[in-house]
Formats: C-alpha cells, structure tokens, sequence
C-alpha cells in the first residue's frame, strides 16, 4: 500500500479550511501534515482535529515553514496577500502546491506561472468537478451560438466574499469569449448604470450578487430571439471545492513542474 500523501492546510480555521480538514480525516489516501493559520488566530496550539472530535496529532501553527517540513502539497484557499507569501515558501521547501485563492492581479498570476517552473501547481478559481464540466459547456455552447445571442454571467455568494465577479465567473466569461473567437478583455462589461444605450454585440455581460450565507451560484445566460439557453451551477457544500482540491492534490503526486488547472486534473486537455 503506498503511502498517504501528506497535506498542508492553509487557512485551517476558515470555512474552507473545515472543508479541507475533513476530507482529509476521511480519505486514507492523505494524511493531515499541517495545518496554519494567522498568528492572531486563538486556536494557534490546538490539535487542528479538535473540532472533528479526534486527536490529529497536528498543532494549528503559525509558521508556514515549519508546517511544510517534509510534506507533499500545500492546499490553500485564502486570501493573495497570504497565497504568494506561501507560493514562496512552497518553492523553498520544493512542496507542490494546490491554489484555490480568487482575487489575484496580472502580476501575481505571472509570478504563480513562473514559480510553476520550479514546482508543480494546481491553480484553479474553483475546484469543483461540476464547475470545470460547466466551462467546458459554456465553451461549446458560445461557439455553436455564436451569432444572434447575447451571453452573461451571473454569479451570487455569501456576504463574506472580497471579490468582485467571482473568480468562477471571471473563468466562465473567458471560456464564453474562446468560443465567440474573442479574449474577455475585449468584450467584458462589468457594470452598468444610467443611460447606458443599447447593448452591443459581441460584449459579455456580468452581475454580482451578495448576500446571506450562498456558498456558490453561476450561471452563464446566451439569449436569442426567441428562446435563451441557461448554464447553472449551485454549490451548496463547501466539500465539492475541498474534493476537488484534494483530487488535485492527488493528481501533482508524480508531477515535478508545471501549471495545470481542473481540467487537466479531470483529463478534459
């Protein structure tokens, strides 16, 4: 039986970073290696199991190089700030790494690229199987409607989210513009008020919506005359995410270098 792959948890006292913990508990494939958080946090010296009833052996900590000490892969869905501070740490300990923070600027997502060339990683804005089958969907579906439809992206999640569309409707936008022929920076329009005239062909619309606790919805709208066609995916559990996370942890298992994303971890390239 070959060994568990040994995990890092960034964020372990978040939302997502729960999610993470359990899953882990409950796949004998992995093994919880660390778990960190801020040093603020209260928790910091407790069994990172405590809250699941068990005794993980592993100390929440603060420190991100003593966590990943001989560990596999780092997962982690936090904040960029945090992200690229562990992206350098995780290319200092050579720990392959599982990055599902949204909300990153051009050049933070150059230096991912780049650091990709020294360890494997997964980046992904949402790690959801369901989600990664939708872009492929929507990909198909712009280019069949290319013409006469108008396409726009609706997304709704809890009061709690920082960014603005979402990352996953960010990914869907740019999977609707390959299938029109056209990069999304070209025809994205994120906001409209007054008198903003007629649409314009060929552009791609977003909305956001905030509120409550939503875990995740998206939809992509292609509108014609006559009927619209809606692509939608409602996430109601945060461990469809930590799933798929931990599937792409998994999958780096026997990659050195690189940068993939879901859809290579689900064999869709």
């Amino acid at each position: 039986m070959a060994k568990p792959i040994k995990v890092v948890i960034a964020g372990c006292t978040g939302r997502m970073g729960h999610a993470l913990l359990e899953c882990v508990f409950a796949d004998a494939d992995l093994a919880l290696h660390g778990a960190v958080d801020r040093a603020s946090n209260p928790q910091i010296g407790r069994d990172a199991g405590e809250l699941f009833g068990k005794n993980a052996g592993v100390k929440i900590s603060a420190s991100m190089d003593d966590a990943l000490k001989g560990a596999d892969v780092l997962v982690d869905f936090t904040r960029p700030e945090a992200s690229m501070q562990y992206l350098a740490a995780c290319e200092k300990a050579n720990v392959k790494m599982v990055i599902g923070t949204t909300g990153f600027s051009a050049e933070e997502k150059a230096l991912i690229t780049k650091t990709a060339e020294k360890i494997s990683v997964v980046f992904a804005p949402n790690m959801s199987v369901g989600v990664t089958l939708l872009i492929n969907l929507v990909e198909q579906a712009a280019k069949v409607l290319a013409q006469g439809y108008d396409i726009e992206v609706v997304e709704m999640h809890h009061r709690h989210k920082v960014d603005a569309p979402s990352g996953t409707a960010l990914r869907l936008g740019e999977a609707a513009a390959k299938g029109i022929g056209k990069s999304l920076d070209e025809c994205a329009v994120y906001a409209r008020e007054g008198v903003t005239g007629e649409r314009e062909a060929g552009t791609i619309g977003f909305a956001t919506m905030r509120g409550g606790d939503v875990v995740g919805d998206h939809t992509v709208v292609l509108a014609g005359v006559g009927e619209r066609v809606e692509l939608t995916h409602k996430a109601s559990s945060r461990a469809t995410f930590a799933l798929g996370a931990l599937r792409a942890a998994k999958f780096l298992v026997d990659k050195k270098t690189g940068l993939f994303d879901m859809q290579d971890v689900l064999g869709f390239k």
